[in-house]
């Protein structure tokens, strides 16, 4: 901008003035200064600009995991829905870090950003979210709630899913299913060991806490637990995956180490259908979770200050033939 002040001859301020719109300068001079802005590539910078004015362009999401599939699909929709409310779109990945993710919270809100989608990692500082609700930054969480704030909120039916998937396995004829779940203090994973127990329940099936790995998804780990489980003097029959990255390590030990096992997984994942039998899965949309989140939101920035919504979305099972019969599997 002083740039283009030193070539006309008139102030930075004059030229603010024209970039802006402002009427109060002359035809004459506005003209000269936008052929100056024209010749030397003079750019508005758009984020002062906003400051300036108490407004901001931009969003905050704050995702567990960038490179997770579902957090991909999620984003893309977000970000479709920011940019037709001619918004940008900010991303950053907590991996569950609660002490990264109160780092990242305070980034955004220090860029002045004009609310914020999050999937609040456990252990996250809710203090630091009520004290920016107080100045106009709506929050709205999704894939799993705050423990204390009050906020609009979209989930999928974790617990419902889980029902359904293992309720296909028991009713073809498996009393034996293992469980492998994110960790405990993961509310998804928790919600899906839930439904899980309430499946074997409605069966009359006694739950057997030995069939049950509630840890992050590791290939090592599944392995091992899948060997140790099918030389057990009862082996289990099925096993139902909680989240699609355990889908993928169990399924990369099945097919290096075969052993006869029906497979359900929650959450599709990409080539799920390529390998022999196809994988049968719980689905769940992570784009409609997005645009949902992402409207919620722009309601409460364009003033809605009604109560918090907490919206819960449906899941389907996708039958493949993992769980319809004994494995192995074939890559």
């Amino acid at each position: 901008m002083n740039d283009v002040a030193r070539e006309v001859g008139v102030s930075a301020k004059t030229v603010s003035r024209v970039v802006n719109d402002d009427a109060h300068v002359s035809p004459a001079t506005a003209a000269r200064i936008n052929d100056a802005i024209e010749r030397l590539g003079f750019r508005r910078n758009e984020s002062a600009r906003l400051l300036r004015q108490g407004t901001a362009s931009t969003i905050g999401l704050l995702l567990e995991d960038v490179s997770d599939p579902f957090y991909g699909a999620l984003t893309r929709a977000v970000e479709e829905s920011v940019l037709a409310h001619d918004h940008q779109l900010l991303v950053s990945s907590s991996a569950e870090d609660a002490h990264r993710a109160d780092r990242l919270i305070a980034a955004f809100v220090s860029r002045g950003v004009g609310g914020l989608i999050l999937a609040p990692a456990t252990g996250l500082d809710e203090k630091l979210l009520a004290d920016e609700r107080a100045k106009n930054c709506p929050v709205v969480a999704f894939d799993r709630p705050l423990e204390e704030l009050d906020v609009d909120t979209v989930l999928a039916d974790n617990r419902g899913g889980t029902i359904a998937g293992v309720r296909h396995l028991i009713e073809r004829g498996h009393r034996r299913i293992a469980f492998f779940g994110d960790a405990d203090s993961v509310y998804t994973a928790r919600e899906r060991r839930a439904g899980y127990r309430d499946a074997l329940a409605d069966a009359g099936i006694p739950f057997d806490p030995e069939l049950v790995l509630m840890l992050q998804p590791d290939e090592r780990a599944g392995t091992e637990a899948l060997g140790m489980l099918a030389a057990s003097a009862d082996p289990p029959t099925a096993v139902f995956a909680g989240n699609n990255r355990w889908s993928v390590q169990l399924l990369r030990a099945l097919v290096r180490h075969p052993i006869g096992l029906a497979y359900v997984g929650f959450d599709d994942f990409e080539l799920a259908d390529v390998v022999q039998p196809g994988v049968t899965v719980v689905t769940q949309d992570p784009a409609a979770m997005g645009r949902v989140a992402a409207d919620l939101l722009f309601r409460r920035i364009d003033g809605d200050d009604g109560p918090a919504q907490r919206v819960q979305l449906s899941t389907a099972l996708i039958e493949r033939g993992s769980g319809e019969r004994l494995g192995p599997f074939v890559g």
